[in-house]
């Protein structure tokens, strides 16, 4: 799958912090039976890593990695099994090293210097981060009128109820949240229900 099929896959692509690797399974699989299959899984934790190799055995799971922020850490996430790569922010470095590793990329970007440098490196696919503390939806209009091949994903403040809103501009594919995976043990029936209404959102 390339970054655009990813992003495609459902109208949000939770954004997941595992404190303990023994929660990952079935997160993964709550999410997964409410509709939401693309997992971000952030590399804020030492549980991370572990945590990606144990979703990738869910059905139907696509699983990567999200806060990559050099190369290395891009390293360990494929070595990891991660499936696309997602950054807060885009540098040349890590920008070379995930085309030239072959993995979908979602870039983050806050400006019009962010997307000009990803266009540079041939990426078009972005995600619009930190998206409210960066001028929310307004910003991202703005930004994306001289950019008419770019397409985003918007993270970093979305909501059940902002969440409409982005995704009715037409260049916003998908959205990032965190309020779909709650921290701590996840209660499976609890996550599944919000996944369900994540994935309505369309």
């Amino acid at each position: 799958m390339n970054i655009d099929a990813i992003m495609r896959t459902a109208p949000v692509i939770p954004v997941i912090v595992i404190e303990d690797e023994a929660h990952a399974v079935p997160l993964a699989e709550a999410l997964v039976a409410g509709g939401l299959r693309v997992l971000e899984v952030t590399l804020r934790t030492p549980a991370a890593l572990g945590a990606i190799r144990a979703m990738k055995q869910v059905e139907g799971a696509i699983v990567g990695a999200g806060t990559v922020t050099n190369p290395r850490e891009l390293d360990a996430a494929l070595e990891a099994g991660s499936e696309f790569v997602v950054s807060p922010g885009l540098t040349e470095p890590l920008g070379k090293a995930a085309i030239a590793a072959g993995v979908p990329f979602l870039p983050g970007i806050a400006n019009a210097g962010d997307i000009m440098r990803g266009l540079d490196l041939g990426l078009d696919r972005f995600k619009f981060f930190p998206a409210m503390a960066a001028g929310g939806l307004p910003a991202l209009k703005a930004l994306a009128a001289p950019f008419g091949q770019c397409r985003f994903c918007p993270t970093g403040g979305i909501s059940l109820e902002n969440a409409p809103e982005w995704l009715a501009f037409d260049p916003v594919l998908c959205v990032g949240g965190s309020w779909v995976s709650p921290k701590g043990a996840p209660d499976k029936p609890v996550i599944e229900k919000l996944a369900r209404e994540a994935f309505g959102l369309r």
